[in-house]
């Protein structure tokens, strides 16, 4: 019986440290390009759309087992309602670029990780780094999201922000 109790916690504790260490490895991410259609999915940390090649990126996917929301921006449409891990943000078929996008950690994986994101933007380039919700690229300047990068942080580390490189643009 003690030994059933002892293997349980230890069995407990593993999955816990697992889930935590290994949530990295359960980030994935995809996006729809114009012209180009869904790209393969990203690692965490990867890049989605294009950079120097004048496409929009139209819309994004992610997967993240741990709980994850978020929305984007669309020309001609404004901000989305919020989707879930797995459900499409943006549009598909209808040639309208995405213009900026919130993502945000959901459920207990809140209370582990920070999530931060950043746009690239045409004629700007790469902008600020966003963090939990906060918007990252432009509204109302006409100007479409070419290109999309996503980080998972442990809660509290300490991550590249440059306060003067804004992450948000609204006109």
């Amino acid at each position: 019986m003690i030994k059933k109790f002892f293997a349980l916690m230890i069995f407990t504790v593993l999955i816990a440290l697992t889930n935590t260490a290994a949530a990295y490895e359960y980030v994935s991410y995809r996006g729809h390009v114009a012209d180009y259609g869904w790209q393969e999915p990203v690692p965490d940390g990867g890049v989605i759309g294009t950079v120097g090649e004048s496409r929009a990126l139209e819309a994004f996917v992610i997967n993240f087992r741990g709980g994850i929301k978020y929305c984007a921006h669309v020309q001609n449409y404004g901000w989305q309602d919020w989707v879930y891990e797995g459900e499409v943000s943006g549009t598909v078929g209808q040639s309208l670029p995405m213009e900026a996008v919130r993502i945000e950690l959901v459920g207990r994986s809140q209370n582990y990780f920070d999530v931060y994101y950043r746009a690239h933007v045409q004629n700007i380039g790469w902008l600020g780094w966003a963090k939990n919700g906060e918007p990252a690229g432009t509204e109302g300047a006409g100007l479409r999201l070419e290109a999309l990068q996503i980080q998972l942080v442990n809660k509290g580390e300490r991550f590249r922000r440059d306060k003067r490189n804004p992450p948000f643009y609204q006109r």
